[in-house]
């Protein structure tokens, strides 16, 4: 099992960029997914999360109204679009799967409630 994350890079303030995260080794569409970072010396927060249909999102305060999460289960990838990026976005980037066992609505929103981790990806902003 395996999440790919991909799609990080150095932006200027207000550009964009996509973020994906690609599941291998099982199939995650009954999983909730979420991305979340974590810059230096700061613990892992979430940014967004999905639930394993895609009716119910959830974002966190400081990117709501320019991040996007969505999903393409026959895909079996997550993706971030960010846009109106600013230099506190500046982090490393992970997505995360719970295990797909609970079909629920309700996004967990801290790192002990996902089962599966990508690697990360880092997004740095310039001023």
């Amino acid at each position: 099992v395996q999440l790919q994350a991909s799609g990080g890079g150095l932006v200027q303030a207000g550009g964009s960029l996509r973020l994906s995260c690609a599941a291998s080794g099982r199939t995650f569409s009954n999983s909730n997914m979420g991305w979340f970072r974590q810059a230096p010396g700061k613990e892992r927060d979430i940014v967004a999360g999905i639930n394993w249909t895609g009716g119910t999102i959830l974002y966190a305060d400081s990117v709501k109204g320019r991040f996007t999460i969505s999903r393409d289960n026959a895909k079996n990838t997550v993706y971030l679009q960010m846009n109106s990026l600013k230099p506190e976005d500046t982090a490393a980037y992970y997505c995360a799967a719970e295990r797909g066992i609970r079909l629920s609505t309700i996004i967990r929103t801290t790192p002990s409630g996902y089962d599966y981790w990508g690697q990360g990806t880092q997004v740095t902003v310039s001023s």
